[in-house]
């Protein structure tokens, strides 16, 4: 982003936009999020239950402990009817946030590296994409609850404020997002990552 904004290139694609977002609010950048290409969805696993509504008064759920991913896992389980948090908080929520939680479930925030080692010690957790597929785990067969495809956290081309309506920035976001590359992101990563359009 950094090497964006001082124009050493002219586009990145390795992040979503809430996560552009910060990083630009941060640092004072003027960046831009063109339509998102695919999801790499957090999901929510157990190796103790196979459906949400195993999960009873009390039990224990880890969650990443970096923001962005903290809220994302939080937004997860209100959509879920787990909990419920403060209106209009969107992907910045935090524990703090939580307004509802009618099964006084114990959420622990962990490093997100380590979550995959904490499934035999909680009831279940939300964990984030590459660490899944890293422990072998398969978002789409294993997960009991899933982002959808619909989920702010696309990964995006970003590109410089003012750049976004430029032929060759176009062209190469139209090109990410044809019905070619859809068949591949289906077939190659076989639900790991989600095409978003």
């Amino acid at each position: 982003n950094l090497a964006l904004s001082d124009k050493e290139i002219d586009a990145n694609f390795f992040q979503h936009k809430p996560f552009m977002d910060k990083f630009a609010a941060d640092r004072g950048l003027k960046l831009h999020a063109m339509p998102g290409i695919f999801i790499a969805p957090i999901a929510l696993y157990s190796n103790k239950i196979k459906d949400v509504k195993e999960i009873k008064k009390g039990d224990r759920i880890t969650i990443p402990n970096d923001p962005t991913n903290g809220g994302r896992a939080l937004q997860l389980l209100a959509s879920a009817g787990l909990l419920k948090l403060k209106d209009n908080v969107g992907h910045s929520a935090s524990i703090e946030d939580i307004v509802e939680n009618p099964l006084k479930l114990k959420i622990i925030e962990v490093e997100a590296a380590t979550l995959p080692r904490t499934l035999d010690d909680v009831k279940a957790s939300v964990i984030n994409q590459t660490y899944a597929l890293s422990s072998g785990l398969n978002p789409v067969k294993d997960a009991i609850i899933i982002e959808s495809k619909d989920s702010p956290y696309a990964n995006i081309v970003a590109v410089r404020e003012g750049d976004q309506n430029k032929p060759e920035i176009l062209e190469l976001n139209n090109t990410l997002r044809t019905p070619e590359v859809k068949a591949f992101i289906l077939e190659h990563f076989k639900g790991s990552l989600i095409p978003s359009f």
